[in-house]
């Protein structure tokens, strides 16, 4: 009976997380219409969906192939990889990598700094690969917020994650890049491809499976792109054909449209957070959060006395101390219960097995409802997808990268029912990615020079028949 009463107490803390099917579809029309609004020319700027061109206009074919470069540029140590894409095996070869740490002085020098050591460390790669004297294509994953005004040419917003380079906000990172390993002059690069990271998702993807047209990341943060017609792409022009959307949809909810969805808990996080206000629903479910927003709970039904006695310890006080792993490990189907009573002794809390118990619980709703919101978002574009194509049935595929998604014991199975209810018009199949910033870094590139190709022999094909006219014409009156 007590334990009854207990349940009943822990379930009321817990029913904000739990959200309908009928919700769900709610939250869906919602972010349906902040992606409009994002792709719109004259609205985009109040959007907080912000739905980025990455000028990225196809996705794999199969016939892609060659050599190709990868600089993966994302935090305080950055990678080079040389990749070779076989036609005759549809695979795409890792070859080597290799890891150049970036020092303090050069993270908070001149941007001429960074660049003529990132040109070093590329120069270095290529004489341990004996590459040196080939001009290969390069694929560059530059993990910054960025505004891309082609395939090749993209102008940094602003530094974070401890960078602070001077001279290289508002400036093109590709011209940087370029004008550091001309100055050295002992080498070359032939085409440059931005690539973000989700896009890197789906398109190292989409060489073993050319019906992936959907990345997604759920680890640290959260992100999404597709392919979208260019018709509906108003701040580009073009009419004809696709081109691939960085939705940046963690900003989803920065307007407030998901108030009713938030808890206390997610308010508490959101406030702590270092950027409050910002990344709404990024905060509801990427890795960065989870654990918080458990540690909230458990504080809660702590203070409430319905955990632990209802005696905290220092550490379940310390923001922080829950890490989103902790989560995965109490989940573990078979020692979860073992798992728990670890990390409870580790955090030097007084549990019983019935505390164990609830923190399984607590887990387990906060990471449900993590998958679910991230299935209904998922769920927007296959059904946009499949809309924009007049299309009955979609049979799509989707590159799927982050700890979240990779390593809980459950989220890909709840996020893929989740998916099937709420987009039941379509097929959707799941591809784990591999080395999304460094293959599909390479794959971008190799994708934008076959394009380049097609259209340079078309270019020489344009007027053809005129000229077979005039051919004919001189040979008639001959």
């Amino acid at each position: 009976m007590v334990l009854n009463r207990l349940h009943l107490k822990v379930q009321k803390h817990l029913e904000p997380f739990r959200l309908s099917l009928e919700k769900l579809q709610d939250v869906s029309a919602r972010l349906r219409k902040d992606m409009i609004r994002g792709l719109g020319k004259h609205s985009h700027h109040r959007a907080s969906v912000k739905m980025l061109p990455t000028f990225v206009r196809a996705t794999p074919d199969g016939t892609e192939k060659g050599d190709f470069l990868a600089l993966d540029l994302g935090g305080t140590n950055f990678r080079v990889l040389h990749v070779r894409v076989l036609e005759e095996e549809q695979r795409v070869l890792k070859m080597d990598s290799q890891i150049c740490a970036i020092p303090q002085d050069i993270m908070l020098g001149t941007g001429e700094k960074l660049f003529d050591h990132i040109a070093a460390c590329l120069a270095e790669f290529l004489d341990s690969q004996k590459l040196r004297g080939q001009t290969l294509p390069l694929g560059f994953t530059f993990s910054f917020p960025c505004e891309q005004k082609e395939i090749d040419k993209s102008i940094l917003i602003r530094w974070t994650k401890g960078f602070n380079c001077s001279g290289v906000e508002g400036e093109d990172v590709v011209n940087l890049l370029k004008e550091a390993i001309h100055r050295r002059g002992d080498y070359d690069i032939s085409s440059v491809a931005m690539v973000n990271d989700t896009v890197g998702t789906m398109m190292s993807c989409g060489y073993r499976d050319q019906s992936c047209e959907i990345g997604m990341i759920i680890g640290t943060g959260t992100n999404a792109c597709y392919m979208e017609e260019m018709k509906n792409v108003k701040r580009v022009e073009g009419e004809d054909g696709r081109m691939c959307i960085n939705t940046e949809w963690g900003g989803f909810g920065d307007d407030g449209c998901l108030k009713d969805v938030l808890t206390e808990f997610d308010e508490e996080v959101d406030k702590t957070s270092i950027n409050p206000g910002v990344h709404t629903f990024e905060k509801m479910i990427s890795g960065m959060y989870l654990g918080e927003i458990v540690r909230l709970v458990l504080l809660k039904l702590t203070e409430e006395k319905l955990l632990f006695r209802g005696c905290p310890s220092e550490a379940l006080l310390t923001p922080g101390s829950f890490e989103t792993r902790f989560i995965s490990e109490i989940e573990e189907p078979d020692s979860g219960l073992e798992n728990a009573k670890k990390i409870l002794t580790k955090l030097d809390l007084d549990w019983d097995l019935v505390d164990a118990c609830v923190a399984r619980l607590v887990c387990d709703t906060v990471s449900s409802r993590s998958a679910r919101l991230c299935a209904a978002a998922l769920a927007t574009i296959v059904n946009r997808i499949r809309i924009n194509r007049g299309l009955d049935h979609l049979k799509t595929t989707v590159g799927v990268d982050g700890t979240v998604y990779r390593k809980h014991p459950n989220f890909s199975d709840e996020l893929q029912a989740a998916v099937r209810l709420l987009a039941p018009k379509c097929d959707v199949t799941f591809l784990i990615s591999e080395d999304g910033s460094g293959k599909g870094a390479a794959m971008v590139t190799a994708v934008a020079q076959r394009l380049a190709l097609q259209s340079r022999l078309l270019e020489d094909s344009d007027g053809e028949d005129e000229e077979e006219e005039e051919e004919e014409k001189c040979d008639a009156n001959i």
